[in-house]
């Protein structure tokens, strides 16, 4: 029985220990939530001031222009997938969902898929399954910095005017609140926009805007695209991180109860037996 106890209170201490951690592991996940909601918030106008910009200045293009180079495919028959994902665990479902729908698009286009694959849990998924990315970016967005994405974007462009892919798209978790997010697939080759009609068509310079402009759109929407998933696997870990430390509370109540019961019944024990002895030697 002694034994018993003594087994028991190890594990409580062993639990509390865990408890400690995901506790402290569910408020700096909290934290991060708080900081990347205030980044989005920011970017997100951003963002979409720049796509109307760019349809503005695609609406003025003359009648004859030639359309800039990343609007239109290139004729290639590859298709990139960017997967966005974590480079470190205890996010839950986040991961295996944002593995599993890029997975599911390279097997739609088969030989002709290209992965990109953004997070370590993204290159270590496919490398186990024998699929070798043609572009890996782990460990270079946890703490998203605009230079670091523009670089991303760049290297896309690059392959994409080389003919390496007809089409890029990025799988991510858009953030929508503490507790919802949402896995979307959003085309980033070639940029998407629809020209907005205007007073001023025909402007000769507008080629040359259009130019220009649009490779800034295209760091801003991975730029954005970025935060959202990283906002959305912080705010997965810490619904994570809680619901690990309320089962381990729970886990810690029902450990107490019975080292209590236990212990209760070796002291009850102990008694009896002292008790016994008082009595055997009486009778002697």
């Amino acid at each position: 029985m002694a034994g018993q106890v003594r087994a028991i209170k190890r594990r409580i201490g062993n639990i509390e220990n865990v408890a400690q951690i995901t506790r402290a592991m569910n408020a700096i996940a909290m934290t991060k939530v708080a900081r990347m909601k205030r980044r989005l918030e920011q970017t997100r106008p951003y963002v979409e001031a720049l796509e109307t910009f760019l349809a503005d200045a695609v609406g003025r293009l003359p009648g004859d222009a030639e359309p800039s180079a990343l609007l239109i495919e290139n004729g290639s028959t590859a298709r990139g997938i960017l997967v966005l994902n974590a480079d470190r665990g205890l996010c839950g479902r986040y991961k295996g969902d944002l593995n599993r729908r890029a997975e599911e698009l390279l097997a739609d286009v088969g030989s002709d898929g290209r992965l990109f694959a953004g997070g370590e849990k993204a290159r270590l998924h496919f490398e186990r399954r024998g699929i070798e990315p043609l572009r890996v970016y782990a460990r270079l967005y946890d703490v998203p910095a605009y230079a670091t994405v523009a670089r991303m974007a760049d290297e896309a462009i690059a392959l994409y005017r080389a003919g390496e892919v007809s089409r890029i798209d990025v799988v991510y978790m858009q953030f929508i609140s503490d507790l919802k997010q949402r896995l979307v697939v959003e085309p980033l080759l070639p940029v998407p926009t629809e020209a907005r009609t205007n007073d001023a068509l025909g402007e000769p310079d507008a080629a040359a805007l259009v130019d220009e402009i649009v490779p800034i759109v295209l760091r801003a929407r991975l730029y954005r695209a970025i935060l959202e998933t990283k906002a959305s696997e912080d705010a997965i870990r810490r619904q994570a991180m809680q619901s690990a430390t309320d089962n381990a509370e729970d886990l810690l109540k029902a450990l107490t109860r019975t080292y209590n019961k236990a212990r209760q019944q070796a002291i009850t024990r102990e008694i009896a037996d002292i008790i016994g002895g008082a009595d055997a030697l009486r009778t002697t």
